[in-house]
């Protein structure tokens, strides 16, 4: 399993409520996770790297910046220059994914678009209007549908086959929805805002049509969630706050106290593994909220990003701190740190040896 870790700063933003934050060091390492050496590095001259995909054949890196996308060959140890490069935004590059055989990805810009790239010529394929700032895009599991959230409080379901936005989610007003996460079976849809909110759905699928039941919301945290994010194997969800925490929620069936959505019957499923939970957050808070798994709290500033192992035993974290940290989940306890960037490492990717290279 190795570990590609970035720093960088997330760009000025026009939003009044999130500050600029510092300097940034334009670079991306490689980590050997359980060694801890930094085995590559990659100079990223022309701007911050704001996220950071892997294809899911493992091929590729794709470094999103300032309104252009490079992909790296993650394999070769020698060419640290990009293999191609995207160009087409205007705006800082909030979000990207590819499709499960990589033949295509989609990207989300504060420039107020999605983005369907072909990878293989670099050519914009379609273009989505937001209207307004777009914070992150995820695909859903079925390839069919595109799933994106923005500054002004909206989620929206984008249906490639019939080529328009079929849902629009307004969870909490305008308050700014900052990231969103769709489980790899489709079942669920989670996301996080600006107030340190978390909204579930239920993802229906009949036929062709989607269907969205609201499962619960909860305070997750006192300020802003920046991440969400769905472990692989639907047991757990991450959440990463400007609050200086991530924290793992137990993803349980309201509707059966104790049982897990997905298919199998999680270890931790059991009410005496759960945490009390913290005084700040238990106003008002409904009996159809996650249960608090774990409080990952070693961090210093804020939380930005996470990324789950392929058996979701394991969650890596970015942090101000210019720290990334891999923590075992079933001890809570930090397995590994990774410090060798300058400033804040704000994008993580997990290279997870253990799927097929």
């Amino acid at each position: 399993m190795s570990v590609i870790l970035c720093t960088g700063k997330f760009p000025p933003t026009k939003s009044p409520e999130r500050p600029p934050k510092p300097g940034y060091d334009h670079s991306i390492r490689f980590w050997e996770a359980l060694s801890g050496i930094c085995s590559r590095t990659i100079q990223h001259p022309e701007s911050q790297v704001n996220r950071l995909c892997i294809s899911p054949d493992k091929r590729w890196l794709a470094a999103a910046g300032h309104e252009d996308v490079k992909l790296y060959d993650i394999r070769s140890t020698t060419n640290s220059n990009p293999l191609l490069t995207f160009k087409g935004h205007t705006g800082n590059i909030t979000g990207v994914a590819f499709h499960i055989e990589s033949k295509w990805m989609v990207t989300s810009s504060e420039d107020g678009t999605l983005k369907i790239w072909d990878t293989r010529a670099g050519t914009i394929q379609r273009n989505y209007n937001h209207h307004s700032p777009v914070n992150d895009v995820v695909i859903h599991p079925n390839q069919g549908e595109l799933i994106s959230c923005d500054r002004a409080g909206n989620v929206r379901i984008w249906d490639l086959s019939e080529n328009k936005c079929t849902h629009k989610l307004q969870p909490d007003d305008e308050t700014p929805v900052a990231s969103v996460t769709v489980a790899t079976d489709g079942s669920l849809l989670c996301a996080g805002n600006n107030a340190g909110m978390v909204y579930v759905w239920r993802m229906l699928q009949h036929h062709d049509t989607t269907s969205l039941i609201p499962v619960t919301s909860f305070q997750a945290h006192s300020t802003y969630v920046n991440r969400v994010l769905l472990s692989p194997d639907v047991h757990h969800l991450a959440t990463c706050s400007a609050d200086h925490n991530a924290r793992i929620w137990a993803v349980i069936d309201p509707s059966s106290t104790g049982s897990a959505t997905g298919s199998e019957t999680p270890q931790s499923s059991t009410q005496s593994t759960f945490l009390p939970i913290p005084p700040e957050l238990r106003k008002e808070r409904p009996s159809t909220a996650f249960p608090l798994e774990a409080n990952l709290g070693a961090h210093q500033r804020w939380v930005w990003d996470c990324a789950f192992s392929a058996d979701s035993a394991y969650l890596v974290t970015s942090c101000s701190d210019h720290y990334a940290r891999l923590w075992e989940l079933s001890s809570q306890s930090i397995i590994r740190q990774y410090n060798g960037h300058h400033r804040g490492c704000v994008c993580v990717a997990l290279n997870d040896y253990s799927e097929a290279r």
